[in-house]
């Protein structure tokens, strides 16, 4: 899982720099081909690339593809947002997601959640408007934007647990990347497309592969770990996003700001402690 942020973090960045000087929606298009492309090599390598028919199967399992299609309507809604903000500010609000996966389990899945639980949530809720910052000057409707692709990524992490465990996870992989780029090319349908030289397209192939790790990664350690005990190393992505933002783009979060991250993972790791089984 710190991997796996890490590399998202990493991706994040390299798009984000690539996004000045091109299109959003041929960006992820783009970025999503090459994806594909390594997804494909790694399911080859791991030798979990069954004969096409078997393939087509596990990518179209009805659960594989709702969590491409929210993994896809998430990667669409979140990176607009990050282009439009501070790396550190969009990264923050995503780091909501394991309160927003607890708050849906009880709305959706009619799990039970106890008074302490609504109360970190609540406490999570303020530290993303801090993040935001609703009336602080500035403001831009984009936090709130990526708030909404945050909950599509907490969407697309519960549905995972109803995946088989016979699917190959290099598979769901691939299928996630082959849906969010389809999505991403019918989006870019009605935009203007740019000529690529090939820094771009270098910088491009390396968020893919930090990508298709993060994928990965992330999938893998979600099959094989309880969620209380992966969830905490979600918040290597924020450290990871001060630093990047500080030293590419000078950012720099305001004193709300670090409060807010400050009761993002507060709340985040209480969450954790109480939703643990005894000893």
């Amino acid at each position: 899982m710190s991997v796996g942020m890490v590399c998202f973090l990493m991706n994040d960045s390299l798009v984000k720099y690539v996004s000045e000087s091109l299109p959003a929606p041929q960006l992820i298009f783009l970025r999503g081909l090459l994806a594909t492309l390594g997804l494909l090599v790694l399911a080859l390598a791991l030798r979990q690339l069954p004969p096409w028919r078997e393939t087509l199967g596990h990518i179209g399992h009805k659960w594989v593809f709702i969590r491409s299609v929210l993994d896809g309507t998430a990667s669409l809604v979140y990176l607009s947002a990050l282009f439009n903000m501070p790396l550190a500010n969009a990264t923050a609000i995503n780091m909501s997601t394991p309160l927003l996966i607890a708050l849906l389990s009880a709305l959706l899945l009619q799990h039970r959640i106890s008074w302490r639980h609504w109360l970190i949530i609540g406490l999570g809720f303020v530290g993303v408007l801090c993040v935001v910052q609703p009336q602080a000057e500035g403001f831009t409707h984009w936090a709130w934007v990526a708030l909404a692709g945050t909950l599509c990524h907490a969407l697309r992490d519960l549905s995972v647990r109803y995946i088989p465990d016979h699917v190959p996870s290099a598979l769901v992989t691939l299928g996630t990347a082959l849906t969010a780029t389809v999505m991403a090319g019918l989006w870019a349908l009605f935009h203007p497309w740019h000529s690529v030289n090939p820094m771009q397209w270098a910088q491009m192939a390396g968020a893919s592969v930090f990508l298709s790790a993060g994928y990965f990664l992330l999938i893998k350690a979600t099959r094989i770990a309880d969620m209380s005990v992966i969830a905490p190393f979600r918040y290597m992505g924020l450290l990871t996003a001060v630093v990047i933002g500080f030293v590419v783009w000078g950012d720099v979060p305001n004193a709300l700001a670090w409060a807010g991250m400050g009761l993002l993972v507060a709340a985040g790791l209480m969450m954790i402690h109480i939703s643990r089984p005894p000893p």
